[in-house]
């Protein structure tokens, strides 16, 4: 029985006759048709359709807007890559012709479609993967388990999968290596590898219901259907409903499992289930919707060779697609002709020979698709084979014939193929270009409106689908009146200069040549030419100023001459080069000054554009419609200095004029006078360096130099900079100084600047002031030192053997003084220093001397015996302990005197006496070194056993005791002399000497002619440098000095000792008419006096 059903077929489609077809559902079928392509990449134009099927569609105005339809809305794709397989599908279509006969005649028209069958490339890359569930519910129970797999199609090899990509809600959910999923999460899915697109979802709920219906996700035609209405684990039903649309479909109590066999289109709707538990409660199910999907669509029946030729073999091919998910399910394919089958089995194609002569009624052909002995089975659409007769050579003729045609003027087309299979296509060229397409028949006439255009070789082709055949070129010439001509003047714009070459073109844009051009200058003509081409004439003319004015030409081919429109030219004289004058208000430039610039082009045509230039830079310009220069003022700053230049412009060329050079003067600035010295202070004998220089100042500027006005020097700089003058300092030079700076334009001068020359002290004289010729302690003395020279304030210093006594400055310079209260220890070398911080002076050495006063001395009575008896020798010692020797002591008795004696080096002196009876009394000693006698107090002398006269021995005695102190004294000096020299240079003023060493070398002098009372007069002398020491006694006339007796003769002992200083310098002089009674000359020690050093 199965058997019958698949060689019986689709039955019910059979009954369709080809005669009831309405041409709409022709067309409607041919749609369904291209939509079977999606698989087989449907990219052919809607240019392929009609090339392959021109010679059906020109009768079909239906079809043809139906096609066009169909090709916008994308059922016709573009043409596909090469690496895509060609097949051709062959759609036809039956249309109803009038018939008188039969009432309906049919017309077979063949359409050729090229189909492309995806083999590789871009096709691979658009396939989707599918993704199955196992177990395969969309619905389960939360907490349960599915297992998603991506399959890919056949043509992805699956060593090239290295990843599967899965997605959830449109976001990437994980990344495997293998191609399934274990899923608890409820949602949309999807899968996707590396060369793929991602796949259609599948939506998945997990649901914690206490009931659920499962379904499969994708049903198809003829698929055996599975409903399973579950509880969960908790509930046990007794009854369950499948409801579809709300109503109750099946009701089950043994089984949760609800079929649908064969699912078709009238099982779509949504299905729910609900489950009854006895004596409790009712339970319903989610919502599921169920669409079945076509599991294949209507087959279309293609040939390999459309239209078929005859005696040629022709493949038949049932084409139709099953879904990526049902790629496994087998179809059966069944071939028809007329109602006889021709083939049945797997195989979808069959091979059949076409006619070998034409038939007037051809059979029709279609098949069917089947799944296995009892699914879906659906059929093609019905078409009939055709031998059809390629083409003969068409011929072309023209009319009319030979003659060229006028523009506007009509000519007739006509091609015509003697043979040849209806319909043909014929079509008119011209020049390879194809210009009219007609409809469909034996013959063809073309009417056209010629144009100049239209020129040229014209054939024409026919074409039926055998093979488009070409007819033999005629040609055809149209002649075009000349359109008005164009003037065009070069170069371009209405403006020429003098001598320049313009280019008259006269061209006009139609016209058959010969065409005859002239050219005219307010109507002059100025030349003709005529051409045989359409590219126009020209004519060059080298232009003067009479050349300015309307230009026009003309072009005549025959049919009357055309004057173009006039053209203006007017000849410029290009501009000369321009002269630059710069006027200045004086011969020199001097900055803040205004200068005019000027500058003019002799020659030109005006307006002229007049620019201006420094060092290249632009100033400004001025535009000058006459023939006038042009002015630019400019107020001068030192900047302005350089080059200047203008430029004129006409618009026929810029010249530029010479370069003039403007020097900018600028006045000197005031300037600033600067001392540089050496040191931080002006020190006479110094070189300070005046420095003058003013900031801004053209060059050469000369500078002067003053001092109160008097001028130094000057110094003329011929560059930038300042000059300086060099001075060496002296006293004289402290004051004011100023400078000036002239460069010609005005003499500046600076400020003054005070310059005080400090004078370093010079060295100083220390004076000695004292109230009397000596110094003598106890007196204030006044130490004076003075520097003759030295800038104030002096700072005086004073000095005793180098240690410093005391310090005094002079503000207003002069010296100052030191006074100082004299002891012994002042004596001294005394120096002074004068300083003002420019170097110290120190003074000469001044030595100074401190003399004391001899104090009261004290007299000694020295006796051999405890009672000074007669006879005895007795010593006077009389002796002062303070005073500068020497010092002359005098001995008296009872205010007498007795005689006197020298201390030299100081100590005392002593005076040797034998007694006689006169001698009893008071004595007494005076001590005296110039500086006032002092009295000793009066000592009593008393003696035992005195009996006689006592004047004669007392006389005596007085006198040789003068004497002996003369000589004492002598010796003494001898003494004095001597005993340094023999102990290696002991000063005489050594105070190891006692008084009584003396004694035993005093001399005593008895020689002296007659018994005189003595007056001494000492006189100190200093002969030859101190060398020399001699004593005098003199005898002096009575009556040349009063004495202590009128009758006495007295006489005058002299000793000559060496001294210095003032001591020195007083002599007593000699008494008149005295005489030298003793003389005695020696050689003085001069290693025992050393004079004082300055």
């Amino acid at each position: 029985m199965g058997a019958d059903l698949i060689r019986n077929g689709c039955t019910a489609s059979r009954r369709r006759d080809v005669q009831n077809l309405h041409p709409r559902s022709r067309v409607h079928d041919l749609s369904r048709a291209f939509s079977v392509l999606g698989s087989y990449e449907r990219h052919r134009c809607k240019h392929s359709l009609r090339q392959s099927a021109h010679t059906s569609l020109k009768h079909d105005l239906l079809f043809e807007k139906e096609l066009s339809q169909m090709s916008s809305s994308g059922l016709l794709w573009s043409c596909a890559s090469q690496e895509s397989k060609p097949a051709l599908l062959l759609l036809r279509k039956a249309l109803v012709w009038p018939h008188p006969g039969a009432g309906q005649a049919f017309m077979l028209l063949w359409v050729s479609v090229l189909v492309l069958a995806p083999v590789s490339g871009k096709s691979e890359a658009a396939a989707k993967p599918v993704i199955s569930l196992h177990p395969p519910w969309t619905v389960v129970f939360t907490g349960e388990t599915v297992t998603l797999t991506c399959h890919v199609l056949h043509f992805h090899a699956p060593e090239k999968i290295k990843r599967f990509l899965w997605y959830l809600e449109g976001r990437i959910l994980r990344e495997t290596p293998g191609n399934t999923l274990e899923v608890r999460d409820s949602g949309q899915y999807r899968c996707q590898t590396q060369d793929s697109l991602p796949s259609d979802h599948v939506s998945l709920i997990f649901s914690s219901a206490n009931l659920i219906l499962q379904a499969p996700p994708f049903v198809f035609e003829g698929d055996s259907v599975v409903l399973r209405c579950r509880a969960n684990a908790e509930i046990t039903l007794d009854t369950m409903t499948l409801h579809r649309w709300g109503k109750v479909l099946s009701v089950s109590d043994e089984s949760s499992d609800f079929r649908i066999e064969q699912a078709s289109l009238k099982d779509n709707g949504d299905y729910h289930c609900s489950g009854f538990k006895n004596g409790c409660c009712s339970y319903s199910s989610n919502m599921i919707n169920i669409e079945v999907q076509e599991l294949f669509p209507r087959p279309v029946l293609t040939a390999s060779l459309s239209p078929t030729v005859s005696g040629k073999s022709v493949t038949l091919t049932c084409k139709t697609q099953l879904p990526p998910l049902r790629s496994d399910v087998k179809l059966w394919f069944r071939f028809f002709k007329d109602d006889h089958m021709l083939q049945l089995g797997l195989e979808s194609s069959l091979k059949i020979s076409t006619l070998t002569t034409r038939s007037r009624d051809p059979p029709y052909y279609w098949c069917e698709a089947q799944r296995g002995s009892s699914g879906v089975c659906k059929q093609s659409q019905k078409s009939q084979l055709r031998v059809q007769i390629p083409v003969s050579r068409p011929v072309l003729t023209l009319s009319p014939h030979g003659a060229p045609v006028p523009e506007g003027h009509t000519v007739t087309l006509t091609c015509k193929a003697e043979s040849g299979s209806f319909p043909i296509l014929y079509q008119f060229l011209r020049e390879e270009v194809v210009i009219q397409k007609m409809e469909p028949t034996r013959g063809m006439k073309s009417v056209m409106s010629l144009r100049a255009e239209h020129s040229g070789n014209y054939y024409c082709t026919a074409d039926n689908g055998l093979g488009a055949q070409r007819s033999l070129p005629v040609y055809l010439a149209v002649t075009v009146p000349v359109s008005r001509p164009v003037l065009t003047l070069s170069p371009r714009g209405a403006l020429v200069p003098e001598g320049h070459t313009v280019t008259l073109s006269c061209k006009a844009e139609r016209g058959s040549p010969r065409i005859l051009y002239k050219f005219y200058h307010e109507n002059i003509s100025l030349g003709s030419r005529s051409v045989l081409s359409a590219g126009g004439m020209s004519l060059r003319v080298t232009v003067t100023v009479q050349d300015s004015g309307n230009y026009f030409c003309t072009a005549d081919n025959g049919f009357g001459p055309q004057r173009s429109e006039a053209k203006s030219l007017s000849v410029k004289v290009p501009v000369s080069r321009p002269v630059l004058t710069v006027r200045t208000p004086r011969a020199q430039v001097v900055e803040g000054e205004v200068v005019e610039l000027y500058c003019g082009a002799w020659k030109g045509s005006p307006p002229i554009l007049y620019r201006f230039y420094h060092e290249d830079n632009a100033l400004g310009s001025s535009r000058v419609y006459s023939r006038r220069g042009a002015s630019f003022k400019l107020p001068l700053s030192a900047e302005h200095s350089g080059k200047y230049a203008c430029e004129a412009d006409n618009g026929l060329g810029a010249r530029r004029s010479e370069t003039v050079s403007l020097d900018v003067k600028v006045p000197a600035s005031r300037p600033v006078l600067t001392v540089r010295t050496p040191r931080a202070q002006a020190v006479e004998g110094d070189v300070v360096e005046l420095r003058c220089e003013a900031q801004r100042g053209s060059p050469p500027i000369l500078y002067r130099f003053y001092r109160e006005d008097n001028a130094l020097g000057s110094s003329r700089v011929h560059s930038r900079g300042g000059a300086s003058f060099k001075l060496p300092l002296s006293a004289e030079h402290s004051g004011k100084y100023a400078c000036e700076a002239d460069n010609g334009l005005g003499a500046r001068r600076s400020e003054t600047v005070s310059l005080d020359v400090t004078v370093p002290a010079s060295r100083p004289v220390l004076t000695v002031r004292t109230p009397r010729a000596q110094a003598v302690e106890g007196d204030v003395v006044e130490l004076r030192c003075e520097a003759q020279r030295g800038s104030p304030p002096i700072l005086y210093r004073f000095y005793r053997e180098d240690v410093p006594l005391e310090s005094s400055s002079a503000p207003s310079g002069g010296g100052t003084s030191f006074y100082l209260s004299l002891t012994t220890e002042h004596s001294g070398n005394y120096s002074c220093e004068a300083d003002n911080g420019l170097g110290a002076q120190r003074s000469e050495v001044v030595p100074l001397s401190v003399i004391v006063p001899a104090s009261h001395p004290t007299l000694t009575l020295r006796a051999p015996g405890a009672q000074a008896k007669v006879g005895d020798m007795v010593e006077l010692r009389c002796e002062a302990q303070r005073g500068s020797p020497p010092i002359w002591y005098w001995f008296y008795h009872e205010d007498v005197p007795l005689g006197n004696s020298s201390a030299p080096s100081g100590g005392g002196a002593s005076l040797n006496l034998s007694l006689t009876a006169e001698h009893s009394g008071n004595y007494s000693c005076e001590a005296d070194n110039g500086l006032g006698a002092r009295r000793s107090e009066a000592v009593p002398l008393s003696m035992s056993g005195l009996t006689r006269s006592r004047s004669g021995p007392i006389a005596t005695g007085v006198t040789g005791g003068l004497f002996s102190t003369l000589g004492f004294g002598v010796v003494a000096l001898l003494l004095y002399c001597r005993l340094p020299r023999k102990a290696g240079g002991r000063p005489t003023s050594d105070p190891s000497r006692s008084p009584a060493d003396s004694d035993v070398r005093e001399p005593v002098y008895h020689n002296a002619p007659a018994w005189l009372e003595l007056q001494p007069v000492y006189s100190n002398v200093n002969p030859k440098g101190g060398e020399v020491v001699y004593s005098e006694v003199r005898r002096i006339p009575q009556g040349s000095k009063p004495a202590a007796n009128s009758d006495s003769v007295l006489g005058l002992l002299r000793t000559h000792l060496p001294s210095h200083g003032q001591a020195a310098s007083h002599r007593p002089s000699d008494p008149p008419g005295s005489s030298v009674i003793y003389s005695q000359v020696k050689v003085a020690c001069p290693s025992a006096y050393v004079a004082p050093q300055s």
